[in-house]
């Protein structure tokens, strides 16, 4: 078992303090479980009533007088029937439920003052070491994770050793909080989510759908560039083909039940994987034409549980950058390289300088081929990351069954770190669909296959965008790169035609002609995060220029509309 950290043991503790508090408060809630997670520590409680921010205060009250009382955390071993007997005798019907799947004849619990719990521990000694904390939010969440049983309310709260770590980190949450990205695809009216429409399922709105254009069209010229060619693939497809992928036998929790089209059975796809395959089968290839890159923004759906759906971050139906290259076994290292380098210069252009790699390697159990094999991949994957001069680490056993990877975990502007850009080697489906190429003396030859992602799904990344540059992005990325406001109807047709003249040079503009005060005009365009506002009144329009103002309420004068076009033209 791996020791806890100091710190985890603290916010452990911390969880079962905040339990005690939640039984002297309100006597009737039934506790269930009470983790530390890795920014603090969170306990899931059965109540009739929402908790309420006024029911944190008092909570958060009721703790500091537990922790003043300084009670012990006391272990006891007591026999498996003692405690199930008393935890039915006081209704803690989800304390009966864990303590009766456990196998042992004597369970260990911690005793707090009068709050008993059933706990492997460790604690601090007692409640007076815990003296930095806060609770911060209530959230639903299943139990056990299962939208079919009852939904409990997770109160989280966090725990440090100091004040100032305690305050460093309430910041970060707060500005975490001015970042989250549903208020900003809210605010900025990029998307939205609708019940009826269904969990998980983006709708994207008109300025949304250009910033999708933009990435897409990102996305296929850079991979152009670097030898890719671009598929097109169906959102559907027989049973038949998932089968042959091994997705129907080992992934089917994640994929969506069946339909019927004439008898036979149909899935909405899960990968995009199966299906490039199947292209790259429909012709003999020869070791000359490897590598070979097949590059898709395909669409995929995936089943996930209602509790985890997240905004942007956790959906059901995403569009993935997804790339698979098939190579010969000697040109491994280089491409692994080439992608690598890929994935950092695309990173780089979205504004992401900063990140953590690390290889993935041979899981301990269940995975296929033969471990030389796995040396042989591992060491080329290492050997092309030594070639960039970039730090990295080795996370042992943490690769798929199928093979080994490159992980990169980018940093954003408040120091977060997101999953990202994925290179995944597979062992696997060359063998499953019989994929092969020929070699120099004609003979048929088993290929390696990469698949890899550099922004990962476009509905995350744009979610992890978002939240980075807090909605303000740059001129390039911006939806609306700028609005046009007159004073008053005088002005109609001149900025009729600047609203043309713009358009004619590339630039995505808005025309605000509504009939309102232009301070009000300014202030809608500013609070929609439009890097610049074009105001026109009867001294521009007779000069032919315009009033620019850039975003953050600068001033940068009157000026030609020329000269408009080339600062912004330069600005990229």
């Amino acid at each position: 078992m791996k020791e806890q950290r100091p710190l985890d043991i603290l916010r452990h503790s911390a969880a079962h303090i905040m339990a005690f508090a939640v039984k002297e408060l309100f006597p009737l809630t039934k506790v269930a479980i009470g983790p530390f997670t890795e920014n603090g520590f969170y306990y899931d409680f059965d109540r009739d009533e929402p908790f309420t921010s006024g029911d944190l205060v008092k909570i958060e009250e009721k703790m500091r007088e537990i922790i003043k009382q300084d009670y012990a955390f006391v272990c006891l071993y007591v026999s498996k029937c003692e405690i199930i007997k008393r935890f039915q005798q006081e209704d803690e019907k989800y304390k009966v439920e864990i303590a009766s799947q456990i196998d042992e004849n004597k369970l260990s619990i911690y005793k707090t003052g009068d709050f008993i719990d059933l706990c492997k521990g460790p604690h601090v000694s007692s409640t007076g070491q815990l003296k930095y904390f806060g609770l911060l939010s209530v959230a639903g969440a299943y139990w056990k994770g299962d939208s079919s049983k009852k939904q409990l309310q997770r109160i989280y709260g966090t725990a440090f050793f100091t004040r100032k770590d305690l305050d460093d980190y309430l910041n970060k949450v707060e500005e975490a909080q001015k970042r989250d990205h549903r208020k900003l695809g809210k605010d900025l009216d990029l998307f939205s989510f609708s019940n009826i429409v269904g969990g998980g399922l983006v709708l994207w709105h008109p300025k949304g759908v250009i910033l999708r254009d933009i990435i897409e069209n990102y996305f296929k010229k850079f991979h152009l560039e670097n030898g890719y060619e671009l598929l097109f693939t169906p959102h559907i497809a027989s049973e038949e083909l998932f089968k042959v992928s091994g997705h129907l036998q080992t992934y089917s929790e994640n994929m969506y039940d069946s339909m019927e089209i004439e008898g036979k059975p149909y899935r909405v796809k899960p990968m995009n994987c199966p299906m490039h395959l199947m292209i790259y089968k429909t012709k003999l290839h020869s070791y000359k034409e490897l590598p070979i890159r097949y590059a898709e923004l395909g669409t995929v759906y995936r089943f996930e549980k209602s509790g985890v759906l997240h905004g942007l971050l956790r959906v059901r139906g995403f569009t993935q950058d997804d790339g698979h290259v098939i190579v010969t076994p000697e040109q491994l290292e280089e491409e692994m390289l080439e992608i690598f380098n890929m994935a950092v210069k695309c990173l780089k252009t979205f504004g992401f300088n900063e990140y953590k790699i690390y290889i993935a390697t041979k899981p301990k159990s269940k995975y296929i081929g033969k471990v030389e094999d796995w040396e042989k991949v591992q060491n080329s994957i290492e050997n092309a990351l030594k070639k960039t001069g970039c730090d990295y680490e080795i996370d042992e056993g943490g690769g798929a069954f199928y093979g080994p990877k490159i992980d990169i975990k980018i940093k954003d502007a408040i120091d977060r770190f997101w999953q990202c850009s994925t290179i995944q080697f597979d062992f696997n489906l060359p063998e499953r669909f019989d994929i092969y190429y020929i070699d120099s003396s004609g003979k048929r030859v088993r290929p390696y296959m990469i698949h890899r992602a550099l922004m990962g799904s476009l509905e995350r990344f744009i979610g992890i965008l978002l939240e980075h540059y807090i909605g303000v992005f740059p001129l390039w990325l911006s939806p609306i790169q700028v609005a046009i406001v007159n004073i008053n109807e005088d002005q109609q047709e001149y900025c009729s035609y600047l609203l043309k003249e713009l358009k004619r040079n590339g630039v995505r503009v808005v025309f605000d002609s509504r009939n309102e005060k232009i301070s009000y005009k300014i202030r809608e365009s500013a609070i929609q995060k439009i890097p610049y506002i074009a105001v026109v009144g009867n001294k521009e329009m007779d000069a032919g220029k315009i009033s620019v103002r850039a975003r953050g309420n600068k001033d940068l004068g009157v000026m030609g509309i020329d000269n408009f076009i080339s600062l912004i033209k330069n600005s990229f």
